[in-house]
């Protein structure tokens, strides 16, 4: 069976792009799939962020899309105008050359380039984000007029999938006029060799420094725990724009035992030596953060937003989902679990067996049946 990934770059160390190249890598190692990888927009002197098997077939068309974006209105719309076609014109040809059983894109750049390729192939989205932060979300700044735009778009692109690729069944909800859904949610093939014992007296959080994270309302809650529990310390792990400002935040407000880490390669030790987990996304598609953290046995607290956390902890149980945008209550929950410590040791026995769920073999197994279900 052969099967292609289109996607705009692998360079950026990010959730997604470990998926897929970790999905990749399994579908040709493991199942003997002939897979490629069709990159348009990766630098070709950069390499991919993840290891890449060297079964899998990596192609890079290397088009300079983001060079636009050096030039001001109007000649910026006849370069973009250029490069649009450029990769419609290349990505097809790519595709055709290989003439794949299967081919796979994403809907945040150019989904609609992959159902315009005359080919036998079936076609499949694959979300990997929350579509309700790209459809709703006020932290765009979009106008009206824009996200009714682009509501249109998405519903228009639905209607051309052979199957659209759901992280949760929350989200069947944004996806009425597809032909068929199915929910496959994400794995995490992290290698555990030590698990926390629960007793260390730090609170980690992990991911890029955005909007989205909602880490400035973390600061402020933990502003009111560690008033209570001082000997308690924030380890906050990720990289991105909104760093500096959130330091700023810290200073401004006085905020104590809070650190601002970088990306760290030893996350799993950062894991194994922490006791909690806190997760203050406003908008999340599949968190890996809390699947790997319950992995490593440590339990989560987490705003129940749309729609990662509440399909992977069970709440009360393995963690605390916590209603969207209460922040004291976020605060209670984080000091209950810091004054038991048998409770938080309960959890997280429960977070190791949850996460058995989620297993790479389980869920990849569940992708092969969608492929051959397509195929027959």
């Amino acid at each position: 069976m052969k099967i292609v990934y289109i996607i705009p770059t692998l360079e950026v160390k990010g959730g997604a792009e470990r998926i897929i190249i970790e999905k990749a890598n399994y579908l040709s190692e493991r199942l003997g799939y002939d897979v490629s990888i069709i990159t348009q927009c990766h630098h070709t002197n950069v390499p991919v962020a993840y290891p890449l098997s060297g079964k899998v077939r990596l192609i890079h068309l290397g088009i300079p899309y983001y060079n636009q974006y050096k030039c001001s209105y109007p000649k910026r719309l006849w370069i973009k105008r250029d490069i649009d076609k450029r990769i419609q014109k290349e990505t097809t040809e790519a595709v055709l050359r290989i003439d794949p059983d299967i081919l796979i894109t994403f809907p945040l750049f150019k989904p609609y380039i992959a159902y315009t390729i005359p080919c036998r192939a079936k076609k499949i989205i694959e979300v990997h984000e929350p579509l309700e932060y790209h459809l709703y979300s006020d932290f765009q700044n979009k106008s009206w007029l824009s996200k009714v735009f682009k509501k249109h778009y998405f519903n228009t692109l639905v209607k051309q999938a052979d199957v659209f690729v759901s992280l949760t069944d929350d989200e069947r909800r944004l996806l009425k006029k597809a032909h068929r859904v199915e929910v496959i949610p994400n794995f995490s093939s992290m290698d555990i060799s030590q698990y926390s014992t629960c007793t260390a007296k730090r609170v980690i959080a992990v991911g890029r420094f955005s909007h989205v994270k909602g880490y400035k309302r973390l600061l402020k809650i933990w502003g009111l725990v560690n008033a209570k529990h001082a000997d308690w310390h924030l380890d906050i792990f990720g990289d991105g724009g909104v760093r500096t400002q959130l330091a700023h935040y810290a200073d401004d407000h006085h905020i104590k035992n809070v650190t601002l880490h970088g990306v760290t390669h030893h996350i799993s030790q950062e894991y194994v030596n922490s006791s909690i987990c806190a997760v203050t996304s406003y908008y999340e598609g599949f968190s890996l953060v809390i699947l790997e953290a319950m992995m490593h046995g440590v339990p989560c607290v987490a705003f129940d937003c749309p729609n990662g956390p509440r399909s992977i902890i069970k709440d009360q149980q393995c963690g605390y989902l916590i209603e969207n945008g209460n922040d004291d209550m976020f605060a209670e929950r984080l000091c209950h679990l810091i004054e038991d410590q048998q409770l938080r040791k309960q959890f997280s026995n429960a977070a190791i067996e949850r996460t058995k769920y989620f297993d790479i073999d389980i869920i990849m197994r569940r992708w092969q049946s969608l492929f051959e279900s397509l195929c027959q």
